[in-house]
């Protein structure tokens, strides 16, 4: 019985293998691009990572817009929730990929994370430039998951609700982006800002903000999803190294709140009364 070689079926790469060796590739092609023989000499990472997410060879201006894009994101500060979880494990000194993917858990979530994103998606999805669309649908979603995967949504995708104005980088990465991109979603967020803000009583958060450039960009909910999350990790690991060298003693909200009655590094040790 002759034994079947397996197949793998991919829309997206393809390869050949060494004559010697057909564990180990010769020739790399994605959609159809010899990556080794060609992309790898021509062209940018930002170039390179929209033909793998949307198949098609992107042009100049969405290159470039998909690089300011990832400097807006590259790092979202200590104040981020994913930023600090990735800081508590690099203070504990735990490995490289622990510090990462408790960045990447934290940072799928539904305030400020991934998933607002993938919901911010689907609005546009459905409202696109239609500004009377968009009055139906400034409520909070329900995008009919199971509530042991997500809970309900507690405010309006794309806008904070602890905020009180729209912060300064906010406003900065808006205005660029749509400068980059001036007949899309970008645009149109830029002109019709404050009237959504005041619709939905509070300001408009960066999430909502890369949401409409990944829809300008041709990206649908779960492609932005997963860029989303992949962009904004160099920030994490950059805080996570940091403190992983600071240690513990100075790690804010921990090394102050942390008294060891028995350190063994101390090494005082009592005999007869006396420390020795």
């Amino acid at each position: 019985m002759t034994e079947k070689v397996p197949v793998f079926y991919s829309n997206i790469w393809e390869e050949e293998a060494e004559a010697d060796n057909p564990f180990a590739a010769k020739a790399c092609y994605s959609h159809g691009y010899d990556v080794y023989g060609e992309l790898l000499h021509k062209a940018s990472w930002f170039e390179y990572l929209l033909l793998q997410f949307t198949g098609e060879k992107p042009k100049a201006q969405q290159a470039h817009l998909l690089e300011r894009v990832a400097i807006a994101i590259a790092n979202p500060g200590m104040r981020d929730a994913s930023v600090r979880a990735a800081m508590n494990s690099g203070v504990s000194r735990a490995t490289h990929a622990a510090t990462l993917m408790a960045a990447l858990a934290i940072g799928a979530g539904q305030y400020g994370g991934s998933h607002e994103v993938y919901l911010c998606l689907q609005r546009w999805q459905h409202c696109g430039l239609d500004k009377n669309k968009w009055l139906t649908q400034l409520v909070i979603q329900d995008d009919g998951q199971q509530t042991d995967i997500w809970l309900p949504i507690e405010h309006i995708a794309g806008f904070d609700p602890h905020g009180e104005s729209c912060p300064t980088p906010v406003l900065q990465t808006l205005a660029l982006l749509s400068s980059i991109k001036t007949d899309g979603a970008l645009m149109w967020l830029q002109t019709h800002r404050l009237f959504l803000e005041q619709e939905v009583g509070y300001p408009l958060a960066m999430s909502g903000v890369i949401a409409a450039a990944f829809y300008d960009l041709g990206l649908d909910e779960h492609q932005a999803s997963m860029l989303y999350l992949m962009l904004r990790l160099p920030g994490a690991a950059t805080h996570a190294l940091e403190q992983r060298g600071v240690g513990w003693k100075k790690f804010p909200f921990v090394g102050h709140q942390i008294e060891l009655t028995d350190d063994p590094n101390a090494q005082q040790l009592t005999v007869n009364g006396d420390r020795a």
